[in-house]
């Protein structure tokens, strides 16, 4: 699966969050931490037992890509 991130340096440091998983987010030295450190963050996020309640429905939603996040051809 492929995931949104900003990354962007302050003061010496890599700093980065997923726009698609709320919560995941990082701060490294470098550039490459910072996003294995997201890769790490979204597993882990994704892993999480979320309890389900009595009279809940999970259901999934299928939401096409917009146009900007196609690749190119």
């Amino acid at each position: 699966m492929k995931y949104r991130a900003v990354i962007r340096q302050s003061d010496g440091w890599w700093i980065g969050w997923l726009l698609d998983l709320p919560g995941v987010n990082a701060q490294e030295r470098t550039r490459e931490e910072v996003i294995e450190s997201l890769k790490i963050g979204a597993i882990d996020m994704l892993a999480t037992q979320v309890p389900f309640e009595p009279d809940s429905l999970m259901v999934v939603v299928d939401v096409p890509n917009p146009n900007w996040a196609e690749e190119p051809a």
